[in-house]
């Protein structure tokens, strides 16, 4: 086999195991504390702000745009639609600003 295929293997199992892992911890308390419940709730705005915030030392006005149209969209809506609404506008913006 190839390295490549070996890799992609390897990266495979870590993900699976990390996966699996994480919910074989969990699963063993019967309850979770609240810490640690409002530390979980924030990963995803947490990584969501690590792939965002490397672009906006780089970005034009199109990516300005959509950043700005998403923070008002999350004000009101969940997650998903604020991603929607921040690649609608960035799609479209790039489109007629360039």
């Amino acid at each position: 086999m190839s390295t490549t295929i070996w890799i992609i293997l390897a990266a495979a199992v870590a993900t699976y195991l990390t996966r699996i892992g994480g919910h074989l911890v969990m699963s063993r308390f019967e309850r979770i504390h609240p810490r640690v419940e409002a530390g979980l709730n924030a990963v995803p705005a947490a990584v969501l702000t690590t792939l965002v915030a490397p672009e906006m030392l780089h970005a034009g006005p199109a990516e300005w745009l959509a950043i700005a149209v998403a923070a008002l969209v999350a004000l009101r809506g969940g997650l998903m639609a604020m991603f929607l609404a921040g690649a609608v506008v960035l799609i479209v913006a790039r489109q007629f600003m360039g």
